[in-house]
């Protein structure tokens, strides 16, 4: 698969570069708007292909007839917002006339991204390259030609010895929500803002990849900058996603955060709404503007099926507030924290236990809806799954940090009473969960608690993120570093999500013994937290290492949790997103963590900082 990105307007190619089936095409606004797009060069092959930047293709095609080249062609397509523009320039490059025939094959289907993933089917009717919606909005792809085709897409080309000719192409996806947004910025400018340097050449690559896929995926709303969770899947609002992708690129990208903010808080929650999952005070999930969703089909036109964006909301402002010394948007969002607050104490709450809970929603959205989305990724050690309200342990954690920064913000704000007594739930809710959650046969936490609040008492990646949030009691946080580095969960390149050796255990399952980078980098930064630096720079090592074995130098959204081979590629997870965002993220994340480190106890080696300025 390549990927190729501009704003809310994305491509999905075949090696080839071209759309040639499966879910491959052009998509805009949660709709696939060519289906189909080959160019057809008949006795021609493919010479070369790269993408120097995420939104741009340029390759050579090549006409050989014996030990020479005949004719060349250099294609170059270059992603915009709203379409793209493409330009071929054909070469004779030998001694005598060359007659050719160029073709283009270009469909549109119109799918939704829903029945492009294979979940739907839908029987529409498209004319040509335009359709009328079932709600009546109209889409249509708009193809402009220099020169002209003599017949449909068809050009004959009759080339002198040496001589070139350009065919150009420029292509517009009409869409019913085009936008009226600011351009986002240059890559040139989006790179200045992340000032890194790695010491050695091949880790300076995977830096620099990451910050040209994080403004790869960035798109333009009113509200501001929002970073897209990945493609193909996730170009769209993405609730969680976004938050941990924004909190990780702190405090570079602050405007990044304040868009996030900015759109999370306009469409928080108001209302009870069963088929969106919605409750008053609840932060999205993700907003779809495909027709599936708009008519009602699907419940993502605006979905709130998640139980830990909510507390990432007031822990991403905390985190910015921290960052920027901006007071002023805390009170600006404090009638949207202070709402976040009152969800995470009654409606993720409903038996008032303290803990934070989810009820699957069997209408049509997530049977899960922690960051372990998938149905079977809820389960006891006899490897049955839990059923009833699951309170999940790491939005546990999550919540501990809500509630400590919003002690934080009355604090700042003057209102010392509402302040001691966020902090008091905090510490309160930190008690409880260490009772109740702690495994002491496994030097563990439990995975979550079931309907019936029994633990689900097995090896997972989760208790990472309670490191990050600060919930573990010090006393035991030796012990579960030392669990999360044991050969049952540790590989060599991460954390797997699921132990070796349980039940579920399948090294290339999506979430039950795979390897996630943003996962391990929650990890990481728990690490730090508790001041375990060796151990963080050893993870750091394992994440980077991985990254470079990868030919586009990027961290795959998830890997295979078979064991690190030395010499040897992590086994890929076939349907991984590229770029993802919070793996993009994980990156520079890591770099702020270095310099924590550096700043406490300075460690020489790989991973050394050469030059950093913030």
């Amino acid at each position: 698969m390549l990927p190729l990105k501009e704003d809310d307007t994305y491509a999905v190619l075949s090696d080839l570069g071209l759309v040639e089936g499966g879910e491959q095409g052009f998509y805009r606004h949660d709709t696939r708007y060519l289906s189909s797009y080959t160019w057809k060069l008949p006795g021609f092959s493919l010479l070369l292909s790269q993408s120097p930047r995420p939104d741009r293709l340029v390759q050579h095609w090549s006409w050989i007839k014996g030990p020479d080249q005949v004719v060349g062609v250099r294609r170059e397509l270059q992603m915009e917002r709203g379409g793209f523009r493409e330009r071929l320039e054909l070469e004779n490059t030998s001694l005598e006339t060359q007659t050719l025939e160029v073709a283009l094959c270009a469909e549109a289907d119109f799918a939704d991204l829903f029945e492009a993933k294979g979940w739907h089917k839908v029987e529409r009717q498209v004319e040509g390259l335009s359709y009328t919606a079932e709600d009546g909005l109209k889409l249509a792809t708009h193809l402009h030609f220099e020169p002209p085709p003599s017949e449909a897409y068809r050009w004959r080309l009759t080339l002198a010895p040496k001589e070139k000719a350009s065919l150009c192409l420029q292509a517009r996806f009409e869409s019913p929500f085009e936008p009226h947004t600011p351009p986002l910025p240059s890559y040139q400018d989006w790179h200045q803002r992340f000032p890194l340097q790695m010491e050695r050449e091949s880790s300076q690559q995977v830096l620099e990849q990451a910050i040209a896929d994080l403004r790869a995926l960035l798109f333009s709303l009113p509200e501001g900058l929002f970073p897209a969770a990945g493609i193909p899947w996730y170009v769209c609002p993405f609730g969680r996603d976004s938050l941990l992708t924004a909190y990780m690129m702190q405090p570079w990208a602050n405007e990044v955060t304040q868009g996030v903010l900015h759109y999370l808080a306009k469409y928080q929650g108001r209302e009870v709404n069963p088929f969106l999952d919605e409750t008053p005070g609840k932060i999205l999930h993700e907003m779809r503007k495909g027709e599936l969703s708009r008519t009602g089909k699907v419940p993502f036109a605006r979905y709130y099926g998640t139980v830990d964006a909510t507390p990432l909301f007031v822990i991403l402002l905390h985190r910015y507030w921290k960052d920027s010394s901006d007071l002023e948007l805390v009170q600006t969002l404090k009638p949207h924290w202070e709402a976040a607050l009152a969800w995470m104490t009654d409606y993720a709450d409903p038996d008032q236990d303290g803990f934070l809970e989810y009820a699957p929603n069997t209408q049509k959205g997530h049977l899960v809806q922690s960051w372990k989305d998938s149905f079977d990724s809820q389960s006891h050690r006899d490897g049955s799954l839990a059923q009833g309200a699951i309170a999940v342990c790491e939005v546990q954690g999550y919540a501990y940090m809500a509630y400590r920064a919003a002690a934080e913000f009355y604090r700042a704000l003057g209102q010392a009473g509402q302040a001691e007594a966020w902090e008091a739930r905090a510490q309160a809710l930190k008690t409880r969960f260490h009772q109740a959650f702690w495994l002491p046969a496994l030097q563990t936490y439990a995975a979550g608690l079931d309907g019936e609040k029994r633990p689900m008492a097995i090896l997972t990646s989760n208790p990472g993120h309670l490191l990050w949030s600060g919930i573990v009691p010090a006393e035991v946080a030796p012990q579960l570093v030392e669990t999360l580095f044991s050969e049952a969960l540790y590989s060599g390149w991460g954390v797997r999500t699921l132990g070796a050796g349980e039940v579920r255990y399948n090294p290339l399952s999506y979430h039950n013994g795979s390897v996630w980078p943003h996962d391990n980098a929650l990890f990481i930064g728990g690490l730090v937290r508790y001041g375990f630096y060796e151990e963080a720079l050893q993870a750091m090592e394992g994440l980077f290492r991985l990254a470079m074995t990868q030919p586009d130098w990027r961290l795959p959204e998830l890997v295979g949790g078979y064991p690190k081979h030395e010499g040897e590629p992590p086994v890929p997870y076939p349907a991984s997103c590229r770029p993802q965002a919070w793996d993009a993220a994980a990156v520079v994340y890591m770099l702020r963590l270095i310099q924590e480190i550096d700043r406490k106890h300075p460690v020489k080696g790989l991973l050394e900082l050469r030059k950093v300025k913030v």
